[in-house]
């Protein structure tokens, strides 16, 4: 029987070892990444809230489908050692996965799919791209360009009686660490970023999907 029902998990720098806007600002020249990773570090110690900035980030960039295409092929590049054996063992178990990210969701779901998510199981935000795929603007209604957006997904979520409990929710940020108190357990994955802020307020460190499943499963 495992111990958890529900596994929450974050995309950039949990599942995947990058920061889509950070490497999609990185097309874009020194100056743009500079100021552009300035913006995301902060919003991810919980300095400055996320919608300060999600669209401001977005505007500099003005990502195209082609580097949108680029940035999802990053992801399946840097996708978390054992992320996919992982999320397997859970399943198998019985455990609902899902993923939850403020990322940019036509990037994230190529990876998303290949790890055997359905595309309701992946929540992030979308894009508008004119006819020559050249960006418009993201989605203004979603509560993921916000820094409570995850709570208010995740009670949704729950709610619905999409994600059962106990749920417990991974990720390394400070949009991530607004999930304590609102599921049952938080970990802060250490993988590929160390925030202290975030090791702080979780219940628990998770430095490894292999270590990951076996909290979910009861077996550690």
């Amino acid at each position: 029987m495992p111990a958890y029902a529900s596994v929450v998990i974050d995309v950039d720098s949990t599942l995947c070892g990058v920061e889509g806007i950070d490497f999609l600002a990185a097309r874009r020249g020194p100056k743009v990444t500079a100021e552009i990773v300035a913006l995301t570090d902060r919003a991810m110690k919980g300095e400055i809230p996320l919608e300060s900035i999600y669209g401001h980030r977005l505007t500099m960039i003005r990502p195209t489908r082609a580097d949108i295409a680029a940035l999802a092929t990053e992801y399946a590049r840097t996708l978390a050692p054992g992320a996919g054996n992982a999320i397997d063992a859970m399943r198998r178990a019985g455990v609902r996965v899902v993923l939850v990210s403020g990322g940019i969701r036509e990037a994230i779901a190529p990876v998303a799919r290949t790890l055997g998510f359905d595309d309701s199981d992946l929540h992030a935000v979308s894009l508008r791209f004119d006819d020559a795929g050249n960006y418009v603007d993201f989605d203004r209604s979603s509560p993921l360009t916000t820094q409570p957006g995850k709570p208010m997904l995740v009670t949704d979520l729950m709610q619905e009686g999409r994600l059962s409990r106990p749920v417990i929710a991974v990720g390394d940020g400070a949009t991530d660490a607004k999930l304590v108190g609102v599921v049952d357990r938080f970990a802060a994955f250490t993988g590929f970023a160390r925030r202290e802020n975030v090791i702080a307020v979780a219940d628990m460190e998770v430095p490894t999907f292999a270590k990951l499943e076996q909290i979910v499963r009861g077996m550690d």
